[in-house]
């Protein structure tokens, strides 16, 4: 399982939101290329980066940050949200050197266009899929659809989606522990390797992520416990190693 370090941006800034409130931010940086090289200092071996702003307007607005951020480090695989709803957009930063795109309200809205952002660029697609109460939120969760998470995620399952980054409105940003349970319960329900993200608070998290033992959860987002030190990046995915030999 891999720990990935979350930069978000809004305006320009490194920032982290409580439960997605674009009016709760807190500012940790105002220089997004140097957090990431912090955390690939720290050594990650993946970086999630989030256009809040574009997540909110629907099309990139901090789109200069992410190419920068990709070009100083072209090794490291980046995935990247936030406002990412058309083929162009995601031409645009499969050709800055991101790695992965997600889609996240388009996905929701307009399924089909996910097989066919798939078909044009293979492999290169995540789905988000944000949770309220096990309902899919979109827009920058400002609304909450009628769709279940694991009902919309098999639906996927035919299209070559890399992976599915799986929110929790109500633990994000909140450092009160990640929903493990329905984490595991979508690892388990579709074919489709998951991302856990949201209200990981410290080591303790990553070792219950672990702990429910469900093999297709291939990675944890962090970012607010990594931002007030509440957990260290190089220990946790020392500890994440630590379980992946035990269990080879």
């Amino acid at each position: 399982m891999l720990i990935i370090p979350a930069i978000d941006l809004k305006d320009g800034a490194c920032v982290r939101l409580r439960q997605g409130l674009m009016d709760d931010a807190t500012v940790f940086s105002d220089d997004p290329v140097a957090m990431a090289a912090k955390w690939v200092e720290a050594g990650c071996r993946r970086l999630h980066l989030v256009d809040l702003n574009g997540a909110f307007e629907g099309q990139p607005v901090n789109g200069e940050v992410v190419t920068a951020i990709a070009r100083r480090y072209p090794d490291l695989p980046i995935q990247i949200g936030g406002g990412i709803r058309s083929l162009e957009t995601i031409e645009h930063y499969v050709r800055a050197g991101v790695s992965y795109v997600i889609i996240g309200t388009k996905a929701v809205k307009q399924p089909e266009f996910v097989g066919e952002a798939c078909r044009a660029f293979p492999g290169k697609v995540i789905v988000g899929l944000d949770a309220k109460d096990g309902f899919v939120a979109t827009d920058g969760w400002a609304e909450v659809s009628e769709l279940q998470v694991i009902d919309l995620a098999k639906r996927f399952e035919a299209d070559g989606v890399s992976a599915i980054v799986y929110t929790d409105i109500a633990k994000d940003g909140m450092m009160q522990g990640c929903n493990v349970e329905a984490t595991a319960a979508l690892a388990n329900a579709t074919s489709i390797p998951v991302i856990a993200s949201g209200g990981i608070h410290n080591l303790g998290d990553i070792q219950n992520l672990l702990d429910a033992r469900a093999p297709g959860i291939i990675g944890a987002i962090t970012g607010r416990a990594i931002y007030e030190g509440t957990l260290d990046v190089a220990e946790a995915q020392a500890l994440c190693d630590q379980a992946a030999g035990a269990r080879a």
